[in-house]
């Protein structure tokens, strides 16, 4: 990559939300890594963004659910000085009912949306700690926040995401790295058809456009945002729950169980 721009690299970046991703960060200047299983697309996409913005972009094909891709991505991100932005965006669904699933499927999922989550942000981290700069962007779900029945899986791994975000968020405060979680609710991807539910099954006008999602996503970014809900109109109801959420935290420090579990 070269010496005179940064880089960032993508996870997931071969379509969907990833693909706007490496667009938009192109058109900033950013030469890019493109991480995703598809090869082939991986390669269209490089040689589009190279041809229309003039920026570097390099691809890996990595399956992020096998141990040997991630430990290659891993090192990638670790070995890379020009690596100043991670986006994790990789993550898979499987929306239905828990018991239909194999303990392979599930795991598969874990794999994916957790534990490469986590490693990768491990590796970025150590760099961007010994620099005192860098930023990671995590792709959680507005189902960090609440769960279905068909969701059960999926919401637990995004909730993960996005408190795992906001404890990195206390450690790094005041420091040179920053991170921001991205909660996307109901938005225009590939993922749906690997989830078994249909988008077209959603109500009408309730599904995002992509490119709206990350140019709103990217504007939290730019304004110092530390979690990004881009359909969330009310801002008053975020702050709601956040004050909420607080209270109920505080609230539990009374060391005595509370008088309606004392027989």
């Amino acid at each position: 990559m070269t010496a005179s721009r940064p880089t960032a690299l993508i996870t997931g970046a071969s379509s969907g939300i990833g693909a706007v991703y490496a667009d938009r960060l192109a058109a900033r200047g950013y030469d890019l890594l493109l991480v995703a299983r598809r090869e082939e697309r991986l390669h269209e996409l490089a040689a589009r963004l190279q041809q229309t913005y003039g920026v570097e972009v390099k691809t890996l094909r990595a399956d992020l659910t096998q141990e040997s891709d991630i430990q290659t991505v891993e090192a990638t991100l670790r070995d890379t000085p020009a690596i100043s932005l991670l986006v994790n965006n990789a993550g898979t669904a499987q929306m239905g009912s828990f018991l239909a699933s194999s303990a392979q499927t599930h795991q598969d999922i874990i794999t994916l949306n957790i534990t490469a989550l986590t490693r990768l942000t491990l590796a970025a981290l150590t760099r961007f700690n010994a620099q005192d700069r860098g930023a990671i962007i995590n792709i959680a779900s507005v189902l960090a926040l609440h769960a279905r029945d068909t969701s059960a899986l999926y919401s637990g791994t995004k909730g993960y995401v996005l408190n795992f975000t906001r404890g990195l968020q206390a450690e790094f405060a005041g420091t040179g790295v920053r991170l921001q979680a991205v909660l996307p609710a109901a938005t225009a991807t590939e993922i749906w058809e690997i989830s078994g539910v249909s988008v077209d099954h959603l109500p009408a006008g309730s599904v995002m456009k992509t490119e709206d999602l990350v140019d709103a996503a990217l504007a939290g970014f730019d304004a110092g945002e530390a979690i990004t809900i881009p359909p969330l109109h009310d801002e008053a109801l975020w702050q709601r729950y956040e004050e909420a959420r607080l209270a109920v935290f505080s609230a539990v420090g009374t060391g005595i169980p509370a008088p309606r579990y004392v027989r």
